[in-house]
């Protein structure tokens, strides 16, 4: 298996000379063609190295080719004055951070308008900002800085309820949860709903909005694919947690998506408005970033917050449409953004646009949760106001496997076995969102003592994901 491993020395055989090279040489093989023989992966490496150009829009291999091609390296140094030496970000729990992530990271500090930046334990690899990025920058927002699924949030619901209330009555919920969730790209509620949020002026401010109005209606209550879910379990409460609650269990609803494809349209739109006047070059293309005294940038600041208040309300909507099922009602309720922007203040007094890409809110005293797996517990958190982490704190366990990677390692018993031992019931979901593809979270939480304190955990054990 050893002798499987691709090495620097590999790479030098085959003329790899800068770190650059060999490091995204090495990532990309050990996460895109790992299934194949040392020699054919050595074999596709030289073939980039040889002829770049050919591989430039190659979604994969394109950013290895950039290293080599002669065409693109002149492009790069008639653009690079957009680029500016490497700004120091505090990194925590640097042993769970892959280095490709950690590469996209020093990328984004190298734009000029970026002040600070910090990296959180869960970090990964994601397209352009690495999730688990924050990027503080001055007068500009960069649109895949805050991602694609903008305001996806957390929302739970504690009700004073003991847990064992769900388990008296496990049909009734899972019933609840397969007739009044729904979950992926086109599902919609068959019930009515309103919500004042689509009432906003803001959907006639401009012609996407407009646009997009309809898509916001069609889709109010209904979850994402990937890792959303919405989900029972039972919440543990700390002494002194600041919900005005004793210590003990109690029943909880916890619920992950964001603003669906009205966030999308809007993310998709103004990031090809910004690389069109932000002339990046490949590598960094995804940090175009909007001036923000543009029309364009303050376009996309308020669309982007309707969608951050439209994702709120789709929270809203499935924990009302739950607990009016099921006649209960929750008597506390905590949630946080965690792909957002927002204007704070900055240690010098400086307004700064804060970029939280899979990052939780941990201004002192601010409350959020951060969820772990389909069958891991937890945790909701009070923040510390730790500016280093630039008051921020992991949004989650972060991914160690790529879903294919998963679905290749593991499979349908196996996962299982591990929700039986749980205590968890899965209705959806799938072997991609196994709790084995996640860190541990308890590792990461260990490594962000600085910036959160424990106040409760929250255990699932009625799981709806997509699928299902």
């Amino acid at each position: 298996m050893g002798n499987h491993k691709l090495r620097g020395k590999d790479l030098k055989i085959i003329n790899y000379k800068t770190n650059r090279a060999k490091s995204l040489a090495i990532d990309i093989m050990s996460m895109h063609y790992k299934h194949i023989s040392k020699k054919e992966r050595l074999n596709i490496l030289k073939a980039v190295k040889e002829n770049p150009d050919e591989y430039l829009d190659d979604p994969i291999l394109g950013v290895l080719a950039d290293e080599f091609s002669e065409k693109q390296q002149l492009k790069v140094r008639e653009e690079v004055q957009l680029l500016r030496e490497l700004g120091d970000f505090k990194v925590f729990g640097r042993k769970h951070i892959s280095s490709n992530a950690y590469q996209q990271m020093e990328l984004a500090m190298s734009l000029p308008i970026v002040e600070r930046g910090a990296l959180m334990p869960d970090a990964h690899m994601g397209y352009g900002l690495p999730i688990g990025g924050v990027l503080a920058t001055k007068n500009a927002v960069i649109p895949y800085g805050v991602g694609v699924d903008i305001g996806c949030r957390m929302s739970l619901s504690v009700f004073d309820t003991q847990p064992e209330y769900l388990k008296r009555n496990g049909y009734q919920f899972k019933l609840a949860l397969q007739e009044k969730t729904n979950f992926g790209s086109g599902g919609k509620l068959n019930i009515n709903q309103e919500h004042e949020v689509l009432d906003r002026k803001e959907f006639e401010a401009t012609s996407l909005l407009r646009q997009l109005h309809s898509k916001a209606v069609h889709q109010l209550g209904t979850s994402g694919s990937g890792n959303h879910f919405v989900e029972f379990g039972e919440v543990e409460l700390h002494s002194g947690n600041d919900l005005g609650m004793p210590e003990g269990n109690y029943l909880g609803l916890l619920s992950h998506s964001g603003s669906r494809g009205f966030g999308a349209a809007i993310a998709r739109h103004y990031t090809d408005v910004a690389k069109n006047q932000c002339l990046l070059p490949r590598q960094a293309q995804h940090f175009a970033w909007l001036d923000m005294n543009s029309e364009e940038g303050q376009e996309y600041w308020l669309s982007m917050n309707l969608a951050g208040d439209y994702a709120k309300a789709c929270h809203d909507q499935i924990h009302a449409n739950l607990c009016r099922h099921l006649g209960i009602e929750s008597v506390v309720k905590i949630e946080n953004h965690h792909n957002f922007a927002w204007k704070e203040t900055g240690l010098a007094g400086e307004e700064l646009i804060v970029h939280r890409k899979g990052a939780t809110p941990a201004a002192k005293g601010e409350l959020g949760i951060i969820p772990g797996s389909m069958a891991t517990d937890g945790y909701i958190v009070r923040g510390k106001g730790e500016s280093s982490g630039l008051f921020s704190a992991a949004h989650g366990a972060g991914r160690k496997m790529s879903r294919s990677q998963a679905r290749n390692n593991y499979t349908n018993s196996a996962l299982k076995k591990v929700l039986n031992s749980q205590g968890v019931t899965l209705i959806g979901g799938g072997v991609d969102e196994a709790p084995i593809a996640y860190k541990d979270l308890n590792e990461v939480m260990a490594s962000q003592k600085d910036l959160v304190d424990i106040i409760g955990k929250f255990a699932p054990k009625m799981v709806r994901m997509d699928k299902g």
